[in-house]
């Protein structure tokens, strides 16, 4: 799991940061090693909390000010990713739901400011959010998870090469060749983040729609050292689990009907997409028990 989130990060880093940084166009602020003036925070407003990426909600107002952001690539900071399944689960349901719900509040503030340029309003209303933060995820799993595999169930209809396969294989080594020692694990990164856009998707439209949980704060958990003090040495005991914090209802909902599709495709098919749905499937099932990332005892 942690190969699979440094393949998006990079991928963020090296090329969505450092872009937005030489041409000076907008980007979202990242917390971590980030240093800002105080006399650009205090223009644009200052910390709000009407959602969950208070970050991105002053770049954005300090960039419809005028305030230009500068991405430093060369200084290296320690960082931790978020070990456990359940938690990166927590982190990415924050960074889909709180960008769409920051698009939905913020869209006609954008379109009225006239202190930047026409067309950096389109970049941050078009490129920047609703093509990054929401159609990107809705499409891939539209796509991939419901219309693909339903294309065998109805023969009919076709989906051309180019798009089922070759387009998208074209812009996935393009996102991952910023880290080049985990190409290797490129179909596994695929099949990973197909399952977490099921995620990113619910969480997506809870954002647009300002449902139950849109404003959920949860802290996202980083274990560092903690569990060999919390261990002090001792053989670590089996942990406990509840079946709550383990079993995911849509994953392993979706995983069924891909599997499903799969053995229609494998006994009636002709386009061999079941080795496709049936990889998908499997994934789908391992997130759907919760079987990825380091087991840790809620106890």
């Amino acid at each position: 799991m942690t190969r699979m989130q440094e393949m998006s990060l990079d991928y963020h880093f090296i090329v969505e940061q450092e872009v937005g940084s030489s041409t000076h166009a907008f980007f979202g602020f990242n917390g971590t090693a980030g240093v800002w003036r105080i006399s650009a925070i205090n223009e644009a407003g200052g910390w709000k909390d009407r959602t969950t990426v208070e970050d991105m909600d002053l770049a954005v107002r300090a960039s419809l000010k005028g305030w230009k952001f500068v991405y430093v690539g060369d200084l290296k900071v320690k960082n931790e990713l978020p070990s456990t399944f359940n938690a990166y689960r927590n982190q990415q349901h924050r960074w889909s739901c709180g960008p769409a719900n920051l698009f939905k509040k913020m869209a006609m503030e954008i379109i009225r400011n006239k202190k930047v340029s026409l067309w950096k309003k389109f970049y941050v209303i078009y490129s920047f959010f609703f093509v990054r933060k929401i159609v990107a995820h809705i499409v891939t799993f539209v796509f991939y998870c419901v219309v693909l595999p339903a294309t065998v169930l109805v023969p009919e209809v076709e989906v051309p090469k180019w798009g089922a396969v070759y387009i998208p294989s074209i812009v996935t080594l393009l996102n991952a060749v910023g880290t080049p020692r985990s190409l290797h694990l490129v179909l596994f990164w695929i099949i990973f983040e197909n399952v977490m856009s099921l995620h990113r998707t619910k969480a997506t439209f809870i954002g647009l729609l300002e449902a139950g949980r849109v404003n959920e704060w949860v802290v996202t958990e980083k274990l560092g050292d903690g569990l060999k003090t919390k261990l002090g040495g001792k053989a670590p005991r089996k942990p406990r689990f509840r079946i709550g914090d383990r079993v995911h209802i849509l994953e392993l909902g979706v995983g069924a009907y891909l599997f499903f599709c799969g053995c229609y495709d494998l006994a009636f098919g002709k386009n061999r997409y079941f080795i496709f749905l049936f990889l998908q499937s499997i994934a789908f099932f391992i997130a759907g028990v919760g079987y990825v990332g380091t087991m840790v005892s809620t106890s």
